[in-house]
């Protein structure tokens, strides 16, 4: 099945750089190129994409707002594109419904894995960069404030699962971390998800820092 693609960023270069990489894979299309956060939205809703590649900081309608207008009215999956050292807005957009980020400067093979694994379902929490973006975000204050009893539905094995979540593991990691099989993760992660009201990874890692279960 070919996963489509729409990509949207205010630098034409940039742009038509993943263009030419993404459509250089057999089973990626490029359906639709924007420069602005507004146009980017118009081209999900008239492409029906499965993945959007979406800048946080363009102009007009900026990448966190077309994200959360994609995903609360479509079934596209959104990455985030950033600078580390620039993005203040991290936390917002996983709120908006991000469900993983890539640094503006990211390396052919793994913007060509980013967008099968995001189209696939899963989301980009692995990648350091998501998780460092979240603690730094975290450590300027904009904490909620914990939710008291939230996790108390969770199991002392889902609980660990969580926290290793949290920490940027992959099912494979979990599972030598727990001794366990990685079909028992996958079970452990899906009732995490479900108990909690989760949609993916990257909102369990949100929900380990509100609840303050990850500490900084």
């Amino acid at each position: 099945m070919t996963i489509r693609v729409v990509i949207a960023d205010d630098q034409e270069l940039v742009r038509s750089g993943f263009a030419m990489i993404l459509d250089a894979q057999p089973d990626i299309e490029v359906v639709s190129e924007a420069g602005d956060g507004a146009s980017a939205v118009a081209a999900v809703r008239r492409t029906s994409p499965d993945v959007a590649l979406l800048d946080i900081r363009m102009p007009g309608t900026d990448g966190i707002e077309a994200c959360r207008q994609m995903c609360s009215s479509s079934g596209v999956r959104a990455i985030m594109l950033t600078t580390f050292d620039a993005d203040e807005y991290v936390y917002e957009a996983l709120h908006a419904g991000a469900s993983g980020f890539l640094l503006k400067d990211v390396r052919r093979d793994d913007l060509v894995h980013a967008v099968r694994v995001v189209a696939a379902g899963e989301s980009l929490v692995a990648p350091s960069v998501a998780r460092r973006l979240i603690a730094d975000y975290t450590r300027r204050g904009r904490r909620t404030a914990p939710v008291s009893g939230r996790l108390d539905v969770l199991t002392a094995r889902e609980r660990e699962t969580l926290l290793h979540l949290a920490h940027g593991l992959s099912n494979a990691e979990i599972a030598a971390a727990m001794v366990v099989s990685e079909h028992t993760v996958k079970t452990h992660v899906g009732n995490v998800l479900s108990k909690l009201a989760l949609r993916d990874r990257v909102q369990a890692v949100i929900c380990a820092y509100e609840t303050g279960l990850v500490s900084i």
